[in-house]
């Protein structure tokens, strides 16, 4: 009897053990075949395309980021508080709702895991990058908004749809002969969004929650394996799932309220204790913003080499990974974003398009830069060689820094952190992926999609963290090329809203807006705007 419990049991270890061998072999495969694709997708078209086509969108406004700053400072962040921002209409949500929910999906693990991956593979130079890929990319953000509200529609349910499908189908593809390639286009977008939601918005994160956590509270913890992977992840993909689930299975109106309430308070805890740590570092500040700068223009790897190689470097490392790990952050070019604004009670395309642009500024320009000013003033980070110090890895770059400051407790506040932008990326872009699927399948494919997106939630949580990362960037590229091939072939139209807009509402001209492409839709709302703007007419007046 022992002899056979004995055998029974040799026979379950080898089974086991078998089992682990090919999940592992599994995964090395995905992994390497991932790699071969994604060194294709971020070749130097995809950035080339990404750069140019922020260039084109900046120039071709007059550089509206820049010089009609106060104008979209004072129609976004200041105007928080009006009760036109925070009220949502029927079948849309509030402005305010809007820009907490495209920043609950890119304020994510970009901002912490992503910066510092990018300073220990890209060096410090990397940054000066993710900069400028974010300063055109505002107006990048911009244009996609102008167009996802103007080309936008109701669905079965009432509620707003709109994205890159919608302004490929019925913008490129209303120019002559373009009919068919826009048509082609949104569905190759759509699809890249749906793989996309798998990838930055689902497997990406979830990774990183639980790789810091493990590393916050559980590094001590000997746990058995399941499948060649430790219990503590199975479960901690398992607890996320679920709780991700309870969100999401409600819908965008669930999911923004959710991100109205956490965004806000996440994002200022975390800037807070960014700069505290800052402030005890306060004396490598200035050297850190050099070597960002030395290390824009001469990388790391190629000090002392020949000008053709200096340059090669300087390509293949600190602006590539700037830019890859900028469009991680701030998904400027990606198109991704436009499904939330579109949900937006604004009334006016460039209204939520200036939303666009702070969404844009408040990740990259503020958020990520008090990262970067983190682990470069660390000590972590030797500047004077751009190469990271001592035994410490990109994904727990942050935390060591913090916990320079506050002990254990810094390791244990960005493991917090990191579950808390993470788990919010990962509400936004289920709302993103089920928009996708809506317009491949309609709202019924959409409601599936939520619960198979809920499902894999707990793959993020077994896989590596150079695959979920890889994956992302992947998707990220092959989701972003139709989308800028629209934006670039529809900047005609851009200008024209823009152009209608300041001189009716900076110039005060007598002109009739541009609001929609559907006439009705046009209609109904050119009638609100006249209306609100007859009564805040006589609102002054009364006042005077």
């Amino acid at each position: 009897m022992n002899s056979i419990l004995l055998m029974n049991q040799t026979i379950n270890l080898l089974l086991m053990e078998d089992a682990d061998e090919h999940v592992s072999s599994f995964l090395e495969t995905v992994t390497d075949v991932n790699k071969a694709v994604n060194d294709f997708a971020w070749g130097w078209f995809a950035i080339a395309l990404l750069l140019g086509t922020g260039l084109i969108c900046s120039v071709i406004t007059k550089f509206f980021q820049i010089s009609f700053i106060k104008e979209w400072w004072g129609k976004t962040i200041g105007s928080v508080f009006h009760k036109h921002t925070r009220k949502a209409d029927e079948g849309s949500v509030s402005q305010f709702q809007a820009l907490c929910t495209a920043l609950a999906a890119t304020i994510g693990t970009g901002n912490i895991a992503g910066v510092a991956a990018a300073i220990y593979y890209g060096g410090p130079g990397a940054i000066f990058w993710m900069w400028i890929a974010a300063i055109l990319g505002m107006m990048t953000n911009f244009s996609e908004n102008v167009l996802g509200i103007y080309f936008r529609r109701k669905n079965n349910k009432g509620e707003w749809s709109g994205g890159a499908m919608y302004y490929l189908q019925d913008g490129l593809g209303s120019y002559k002969g373009f009919k068919r390639i826009g048509k082609v286009l949104a569905v190759i977008f759509a699809i890249f969004a749906i793989l996309a939601s798998f990838g930055i918005g689902n497997m990406g994160q979830i990774n990183k929650i639980t790789l810091n956590v493990h590393s916050a509270f559980l590094e001590n913890v000997k746990a058995p394996s399941f499948l060649g992977i430790s219990v503590v992840n199975w479960g901690l993909g398992i607890v996320l799932m679920v709780l991700g689930g309870i969100i999401i299975i409600g819908g965008l109106k669930r999911i923004a309220s959710f991100a109205e309430r956490v965004v806000p308070f996440m994002a200022g805890l975390y800037i807070l204790g960014a700069l505290i740590v800052i402030g005890f570092n306060i004396t490598s500040v200035g050297a850190a913003f050099g070597a960002i700068f030395k290390f824009a223009f001469v990388p790391r790897a190629a000090i002392g080499g020949a000008i053709g190689s200096i340059i090669k470097e300087i390509m293949d490392g600190p602006l590539k990974i700037g830019c890859q790990k900028g469009a991680f952050s701030n998904e400027a070019g990606l198109g991704s974003s436009v499904m939330v604004h579109s949900n937006s009670n604004v009334k006016e395309p460039v209204v939520q398009g200036m939303w666009g642009i702070f969404e844009v500024f408040a990740d990259t320009i503020v958020v990520c830069t008090i990262t970067a000013l983190v682990v470069l003033t660390s000590g972590f980070v030797d500047l004077s060689t751009g190469l990271p110090n001592g035994n410490v890895e990109d994904a727990t770059l942050v935390a060591k820094a913090f916990g320079n400051v506050f002990g254990l407790g810094g390791e244990w506040f960005i493991a917090i952190a990191v579950l808390l932008f993470a788990f919010t990326t990962v509400m936004g872009w289920s709302h993103y992926g089920s928009k996708a699927v809506e317009y491949l399948a309609g709202t019924k494919g959409s409601k599936v999609y939520r619960i198979f997106f809920v499902l894999l939630m707990i793959l993020g949580a077994i896989m590596t963290s150079t695959l979920a990362w890889e994956i992302s960037d992947t998707f990220n590229a092959f989701m972003m090329i139709p989308n800028l091939i629209g934006v670039l072939a529809m900047t005609p139209l851009v200008i024209k809203i823009t152009r209608n807009y300041i001189d009716r509402n900076i110039k005060k001209k007598d002109v009739e807006p541009i609001l929609s492409y559907d006439p009705e839709i046009q209609k109904q709302h050119a009638m609100e705007i006249k209306k609100a703007a007859a009564v805040e007419l006589s609102k002054e007046n009364s006042e005077k």
